[in-house]
């Protein structure tokens, strides 16, 4: 039996061709994101919230793929190793098929899912392109990642993306992940990392949050803390090279190197609301040393860089070479800025309310910081943030 679907000519027996036929009705359409034609269901388009089945597609999550692929290409670049790919929670494949095809010399690309639709999609829209170099693998994620576990079968970038919480794949995905190798994962459980239930991210992460303007930050950070304290326990090193946070999706990627941290990155996030102090610190306080306040304290969570400077940069060389957004190189102009200021950042409303003025425009800010000796930049976590060495009772004085 033979169908033209959206395209591709596929020769089927009866046996297969009730799960086609099944996938025709499903109205699926062909869509193209950076050079990969992707087949997706149509509702995914239409509707607001994109259904589950046959499989989960969110076009709205582009920008985060995008940045995938300069992720990956910049890593890979110089790579002297197998560049293997291995992804975790697949769905229909979208990530998985742009790094096959638009990222050269990858040798080997695993997508795996428990969904045998979005799998059977997947394999459709790899026929479009033409793509030779693409696996799928139909397991449960702990047990697909253990099967490249073993030295010289790991992958040299493992990627997990799922709905919600990725903390109960970190182990796995560490251990599937190489010596020298990246590990990129997503969360989207916002509630829980914002502070909705405490004793929910406490369980999960490890750590706690607060609720601040730079929510997003603490969140970052407590995904990354509680991949510090997986890691450690395994005697593994990470080093976060980038992270980006886009609607409802947090993401982080990161170097794994299989020998213990040197330095303790683990500490806390100590936040006054009634001046608007913050700091981190490795232990606990209590009372503001500015307004002798009431502190408010979240974590454990990493306290260490977000951002690898040249890896920003290196990301930033990929944009020409690559079709994505043309809000990457702003974004990444901002990490390669921000890369090695203070953690945490004010946002310019914030400072405007407090001294009951209207906001700067963020050059101004910038300036007037650096004009006084302090470091400053914009942050790409926030439109509106900045990121400075200048205390808050500082920056309100110096602005007066």
């Amino acid at each position: 039996m033979v169908f033209h679907f959206l395209g591709v000519l596929t020769v089927i027996g009866k046996k297969n061709s009730r799960d086609l036929l099944q996938r025709i009705e499903e109205k699926l359409v062909e869509i193209t994101e950076g050079t990969t034609k992707i087949l997706v269901p149509k509702k995914s388009l239409d509707e607001k919230v994109p259904p589950k089945e046959p499989a989960f597609f969110n076009p709205a999550a582009k920008l985060t793929r995008d940045f995938s692929i300069l992720a990956y290409s910049a890593f890979w670049e110089d790579f002297d190793k197998p560049k293997i790919f291995l992804d975790g929670l697949a769905g229909l494949g979208a990530r998985s098929l742009r790094v096959a095809n638009e990222i050269p010399d990858v040798e080997k690309v695993v997508a795996n899912d428990i969904n045998s639709d979005g799998l059977n999609i997947a394999q459709d829209s790899m026929k479009l392109n033409e793509i030779s170099n693409f696996d799928t693998s139909e397991n449960e994620i702990c047990h697909f990642f253990g099967s490249y576990s073993k030295k010289g079968k790991r992958g040299s970038i493992v990627d997990i993306d799922p709905f919600g919480s990725p903390t109960k794949y970190f182990d796995c995905a560490i251990r599937a992940t190489m010596h020298g190798g990246m590990l990129s994962v997503t969360a989207t459980d916002l509630q829980v990392l914002h502070g909705l239930s405490k004793r929910s991210c406490q369980r999960k992460y490890h750590g706690v949050p607060i609720k601040t303007e730079y929510s997003n930050e603490i969140a970052i950070r407590l995904i990354l803390g509680c991949l510090e304290f997986v890691a450690g326990r395994l005697e593994i090193q990470i080093i976060p090279q980038f992270v980006q946070h886009d609607m409802h999706y947090y993401r982080a990627y990161l170097k794994i190197l299989n020998k213990p941290g040197q330095k303790e990155q683990l500490g806390y996030i100590i936040h006054c609301k009634s001046c608007g102090s913050r700091k981190t610190a490795m232990k606990q306080e209590e009372v503001c040393e500015i307004c002798n306040s009431k502190l408010e304290v979240a974590g454990p969570l990493w306290v260490g860089q977000l951002f690898e400077k040249e890896f920003a940069m290196k990301m930033n060389e990929m944009i020409p070479k690559l079709v994505v957004d043309k809000r990457c190189e702003k974004i990444l102009e901002k990490c390669v800025l921000e890369s090695e200021m203070p953690p945490t950042y004010y946002t310019l409303d914030e400072i405007a309310s407090k001294m009951q003025k209207s906001p700067l425009k963020m050059k101004n800010m910038i300036k007037k910081l650096q004009d006084a000796g302090f470091v400053a930049s914009p942050t790409s976590l926030n439109p509106n943030g900045f990121r400075t060495d200048c205390s808050i009772d500082e920056i309100i004085k110096l602005l007066s």
